[in-house]
């Protein structure tokens, strides 16, 4: 039951930046690696926020807000000063190391016996006795499902159809009337908020904020993608957004699995690459497939 437990929190905290990792990679075609600068940024930022006594619940908020502003940032670099989309994530991946350490004021910092969003006087009153080793699994799962909403509401406004027409076609957007490049913007600034959240959720879960929290985090996030999005692309009654938070978990489960067989928690990089490599090797095995079968059609 704690291994499961587990894998539910680790995998629906990843999921919420996976999230953001799907509209950057799966929606624009941006190989955004700000992923791995901004996710240790929200958990520097509400490591700090608590121990200056701001509310766990407001450090939710706050850390979405400085995520966005960083997606903005990778956003203009790309658009108005004309650097390459990957060029510009390293950019600012590299930036941020120095904000993070600057923001934390050290490379680790604890927060023990400090109130969270999963420990705090109104959750343990929701979670009494029994229930209590629940309650972690319960409230993460809560901000994943309310994220996962409220990103697909998002799509189906206008502005969320002018997203996806920039990834798909963005010709088709400037015909429109519209600047694609703001709108690939907006586009980098939401999902850097997601992942700036998911970094929050996860220093509070964890009860520390590390610099090196976000090695590999966009690695795990386009694993969790391309997991969920291949295995149930052909159900078509799943919104892909569930198909991603359900990638994440099966990414963790797989994870989960590998090191209680024996693996070292030391080869967890190890671990990540080998499954992200496999990934993609069957991925392309399955497109070559059908573009096979389609030339003999």
């Amino acid at each position: 039951m704690a291994l499961l437990l587990s894998v539910l929190e680790q995998g629906l905290i990843y999921a919420i930046m996976a999230l953001g990792v799907y509209i950057t990679y799966k929606i624009l075609d941006f190989p955004d690696l700000t992923v791995d600068g901004s996710f240790p940024m929200g958990a520097a930022i509400a490591c700090i926020l608590i121990v200056k006594g701001v509310s766990p619940i407001l450090t939710l908020p706050i850390c979405f807000a400085a995520g966005a502003f960083v997606g903005m940032l990778t956003g203009l670099i790309h658009v108005k000063l004309k650097v390459r989309d990957l060029l510009s994530g390293i950019i600012m991946m590299t930036a941020l190391y120095t904000v993070n350490l600057r923001i934390a004021g050290k490379a680790n910092l604890p927060i023990y016996n400090m109130p969270t969003i999963f420990d705090n006087g109104l959750v343990n009153s929701l979670f009494p006795g029994g229930l209590e080793t629940y309650k972690t699994v319960a409230v993460i799962l809560v901000i994943t499902l309310a994220t996962k909403f409220l990103l697909d509401w998002y799509m189906s406004t206008k502005s969320g159809f002018l997203l996806r027409a920039v990834g798909d076609n963005d010709s088709i957007v400037t015909s429109l009337g519209v600047d694609k490049g703001l709108v690939k913007i907006v586009g980098l600034s939401i999902a850097n908020g997601l992942v700036t959240l998911g970094g929050c959720v996860f220093a509070q879960q964890q009860r520390f904020f590390d610099i090196s929290s976000g090695t590999g985090t966009v690695v795990i996030g386009l694993a969790s993608v391309i997991i969920g999005t291949s295995l149930f692309k052909k159900v078509t009654f799943l919104r892909v957004t569930t198909s991603v938070v359900i990638g994440s978990l099966l990414y963790k489960g797989c994870v989960a699995v590998a090191i209680r067989m024996g693996l070292s928690s030391s080869d967890l990089k190890l671990i990540t690459a080998v499954l992200f490599l496999a990934i993609l090797v069957l991925g392309m095995d399955r497109k070559k497939k059908v573009k096979t079968d389609a030339d003999t059609k």
